[in-house]
């Protein structure tokens, strides 16, 4: 495993939960982090600058050194404008994780390291994973096709050996995981952690609503719409959200974007919801905790071991050796 010392005897699964907007919060992030699994969220989803202060005061002081590590997603594009004020925070609290997307992580790579911290980097190319990788990130998030939100078109069969020939730090997959033996087959891959977002929006700790979680368990995979009209980049999305907030399928479907506004309005995609590949996996709502103690059953059943087997905080390679 190439995670950073002392990271594996945190975790009770090599998985990172996806920070996904307007999905994503506290209660999430520390109900992993407590069950020994790697929390993150967008800095985004909190509509202020003062009340990302209170999430990220909140979560440091719910979470113990024996917890997983906990991180943020900070988007790096030019049209965030709030990334001077959100990194400004970041550097108050520290998190041991930032998690750069939508573009260069050049501006932030070196504050994050003065305090102690690692950058990841969202990547879904092998293009943009050696930039990345140039810039001295710790590690690169890997978004393969069939993730959710933006989403990449490279196969995770070709994408993980792909990039391990040119980089030698962490790498998490993401992209149509759903369960324990998707995150064990990451591992075999080479990856040192699994992404999952889906599987996790219909979870009672998220923002998702009530609808949301009821579309996602009504959908599949037939049920998505890949695009760039939305957001700018391509993307997959709820076609049903897409009809219920008046949006015409047919232009959509010709490459019709929409005006498009900063990443910091919210109101805006309130009701237009995303899902990855993974979406016909998801029968039902669920707490953090239940989804999490399936996943763990899933995983260990499929390196051979039954989840008792393992001690409590031993590392996860332990049972691999």
């Amino acid at each position: 495993m190439t995670l950073p010392e002392g990271w594996a005897e945190r975790l009770q699964l090599p998985l990172l939960t996806a920070p996904m907007f307007l999905v994503s919060t506290i209660d999430l992030v520390v109900n992993a982090c407590r069950r020994g699994v790697l929390g993150t969220f967008p800095t985004g989803n909190a509509r202020t600058v003062e009340l990302l202060e209170r999430w990220l005061a909140e979560i440091s002081e719910a979470l113990t050194p024996q917890d997983a590590p906990w991180g943020v997603n900070l988007v790096v594009h030019r049209t965030y404008e709030r990334l001077e004020q959100d990194l400004a925070l970041v550097e108050r609290y520290r998190p041991p994780l930032v998690i750069t997307a939508l573009g260069s992580p050049r501006a932030v790579v070196d504050r994050i390291h003065d305090y102690g911290g690692l950058v990841f980097a969202d990547v879904n190319s092998l293009k943009h994973a050696r930039q990345a990788a140039a810039m001295g990130v710790d590690g690169l998030v890997l978004v393969a096709a069939g993730a959710g939100g933006h989403t990449g078109q490279m196969g995770a069969f070709a994408m993980v050996p792909g990039i391990r020939e040119f980089f030698d730090g962490a790498l998490v997959l993401g992209g149509g995981i759903t369960d324990g033996a998707g995150i064990r087959a990451a591992e075999i891959l080479g990856a040192d952690l699994a992404s999952m977002g889906t599987r996790f929006i219909a979870c009672q700790e998220t923002m998702a609503s009530d609808a949301y979680r009821k579309m996602l368990v009504n959908s599949t995979i037939e049920d998505l719409i890949l695009t760039d009209a939305v957001s700018g980049v391509p993307a997959y999305w709820l076609r049903e959200s897409l009809i219920a907030a008046g949006l015409d399928i047919e232009a959509i479907k010709r490459g019709e974007r929409m005006p498009q506004t900063s990443t910091s309005n919210h109101g805006r995609w309130s009701q237009i919801w995303s899902a990855g590949h993974g979406v016909g996996s998801i029968k039902a709502t669920c707490t953090v905790e239940t989804l999490l103690n399936q996943l763990a059953e899933d995983y260990w059943r499929s390196v051979g071991l039954a989840p008792k087997v393992r001690r409590a905080g031993a590392p996860l390679n332990r049972a691999l050796a």
